[in-house]
């Protein structure tokens, strides 16, 4: 795929193709043109005029894009196709699993339609403490389809620590887990997903994942709704397209000094960065 992009380039009188070093070296010299014609290689989908591609240099408070609107999820499910798995999945207590793309995308436009009814909407933060499995994945696509900003904390991780990052973005929806499996063992999140409740005023709706099939709805939970009601049902896709640098995601630093600190991606800069690291 790079030589055909460096070919691709060539034809555009771009750069003419040589080693990669000198790929490199024009990537770094000219960013305007080289982040344009990533835009063009790809086709991206967005609304507005792509240039200027550098608006403002200055950093911090570079602006890419400026005048374009686009969404990360849209790009996600572009290029769907029945001829292989959206997801596979393998855990240590269920077989593997794989998950179409329909299937992923039948989850996802419910689960955004479910969301914008409870009046999460673009600029709205979510957050969830869920394992690394499918139901994850379908709610963070979720979110990024509606413009809301996802952050993500492990489950093994303690109340404590989960709330030094989500209490610096106060969310509006809670994605838990009542328990995960790991090395054998089943463990309990009931009673830590309360301790956060209690502690984050800003949820005004807990979404439950069972960590177990057929798992109830915990006791001491509040505003809570099943994960199968959210995502059952069928929705027409929908992809509320942002300014490039609306926050897809924030991350956070390990804490080792102080607090972690938040780092905010957007929905233009990670599909971008994605479509260029491919």
């Amino acid at each position: 795929r790079l030589a055909h992009y460096q070919q691709w380039l060539a034809q555009r009188g771009e750069l003419e193709v040589g080693p990669y070093a000198q790929l490199w070296q024009w990537s770094v010299d000219e960013l305007d043109r080289f982040w344009r014609t990533i835009w063009d290689y790809f086709e991206v989908q967005a609304d507005g005029d792509p240039t200027p591609t550098l608006g403002a240099r200055q950093m911090p408070g570079a602006q890419w894009f400026p005048n374009t609107r686009l969404n990360y999820a849209e790009h996600v499910f572009r290029h769907a196709t029945p001829e292989r798995p959206a997801l596979v999945w393998r855990s240590e207590d269920r077989p593997t699993q794989e998950i179409s793309w329909a299937e992923l995308a039948q989850a996802t436009h419910a689960l955004a339609a479910r969301l914008r009814a409870l009046g999460i909407g673009p600029g709205d933060t979510v957050a969830s403490y869920l394992p690394n499995r499918p139901e994850t994945v379908i709610a963070f696509l979720a979110c990024a389809s509606i413009g809301a900003v996802w952050s993500s904390c492990a489950p093994d991780m303690g109340p404590s620590v989960v709330l030094d990052r989500f209490q610096q973005i106060q969310p509006q929806l809670l994605f838990a887990t009542d328990s995960y499996s790991y090395n054998g063992k089943r463990h309990s999140r009931s009673a830590p997903v309360a301790d956060l409740l209690a502690r984050l005023p800003s949820v005004r709706h807990v979404v439950h994942v069972p960590g177990a099939e057929g798992a109830p709805l915990p006791e001491g939970w509040r505003d809570t709704l099943a994960w199968s009601d959210c995502v059952a049902g069928e929705a027409a896709p929908q992809y509320t397209r942002v300014p490039f640098a609306h926050p897809l995601w924030v991350v956070y630093s390990s804490g080792t000094t102080g607090l972690p600190k938040a780092m905010v991606h957007s929905h233009g800069g990670m599909g971008l960065t994605h479509l260029q690291t491919m």
